[in-house]
């Protein structure tokens, strides 16, 4: 696809913007990849919030079986979420029976509504809906202020169909079998994967990061736990929720695991010393600063939110 690329002066999207929002208008398809026979993934850029946001970051895609399509994740707003239904439409004409989300975050979430026109089974975590309606407002406000008029037809839609943590839901395409499971808090309190059987792709949403820095919103224990789980999956090739798809899966899982703990350790000490939070959090991990993208503000948000946690153990 297209890379996104526009300027914002007083307010106004200009240059590019203009060429984008035409090639949605004529139906332009997202990029895809086929991974596996029959499974589809748009690798989504390392970009990071704020007014170079194209709503473009998260690996987003489907799965073809004999008799219908499951999409699993949209994109970051309405436009992105039209553009992956155009490129399903590219590779089948199948009814899209499921759209499943793997957790909240905008970018996984927000091109859900170009999806509703199919009448599709909209699934999550039997804890999506709440954190859907806890972040509705203020995520819809960040996505019109970063986005402005490419923020059309971005709106939150909630699942119909909900798992309930540490269950599994088994749906059938035709040929093939996804299997579902919500996890106990780990990257949120929400995280779901998705397991194709026929193909042995897993999907792990935000449960796993490639390359770009993991960004913490949920419960850091929880999240070291289910990354020791994701080598035990039944699959050979995962497709994590930033960066690109793995077959090695523990060395990925391994790398998260370590700046977790290095950050997790380095804040520890910090508080034992008596270090205010600026103090703490200013060298926490800088140890991994070389080993990740988007390392410094990612990085500096997680140690911000992580300290106000730790100091109260």
């Amino acid at each position: 696809m297209t890379r996104f690329i526009m300027r914002k002066i007083s307010g106004i999207v200009i240059g590019s913007c203009l060429c984008l929002l035409a090639g949605f208008a004529s139906g332009a398809p997202l990029a895809v990849t086929e991974v596996a026979p029959g499974v589809f993934v748009h690798q989504g850029v390392h970009e990071e919030f704020g007014e170079d946001y194209h709503g473009d970051i998260a690996n987003i895609g489907f799965v073809i079986g004999r008799d219908a399509i499951a999409v699993i994740d949209t994109g970051g707003s309405f436009f992105v979420g039209a553009a992956l239904r155009e490129a399903v439409r590219v590779h089948s004409a199948l009814p899209i029976r499921y759209v499943i989300n793997t957790h909240v975050h905008a970018d996984h979430i927000l091109g859900n509504a170009a999806f509703e026109q199919d009448d599709p089974v909209f699934i999550g975590h039997a804890q999506l809906a709440r954190a859907m309606r806890l972040r509705e407002e203020s995520t819809l406000q960040n996505v019109q202020t970063m986005l402005g008029v490419l923020a059309a037809g971005t709106r939150i839609v909630m699942p119909s169909r909900a798992i309930l943590a540490t269950e599994t839901l088994e749906l059938e395409l035709g040929d093939r079998e996804l299997v579902l499971r919500a996890w106990p808090a780990a990257h949120t309190d929400h995280d779901l994967t998705v397991i194709d059987m026929a193909s042995g792709t897993a999907w792990l949403g935000d449960l796993l990061f490639v390359e770009r820095t993991p960004s913490i919103d949920g419960d850091v224990p929880g999240w070291l736990a289910a990354l020791a789980e994701l080598p035990a999956l039944p699959a050979t090739r995962f497709i994590p929720g930033h960066g690109p798809v793995v077959t090695d899966v523990h060395a990925a899982a391994e790398k998260m695991q370590r700046y977790l703990q290095v950050l997790t350790d380095d804040l520890r000490a910090g508080i034992r010393e008596g270090l205010s939070m600026t103090e703490a959090t200013k060298g926490a991990a800088e140890s991994e600063k070389n080993r990740w993208v988007l390392f410094d503000s990612v990085n500096a948000r997680n140690a911000a939110l992580l300290y106000l946690l730790l100091e109260w153990e």
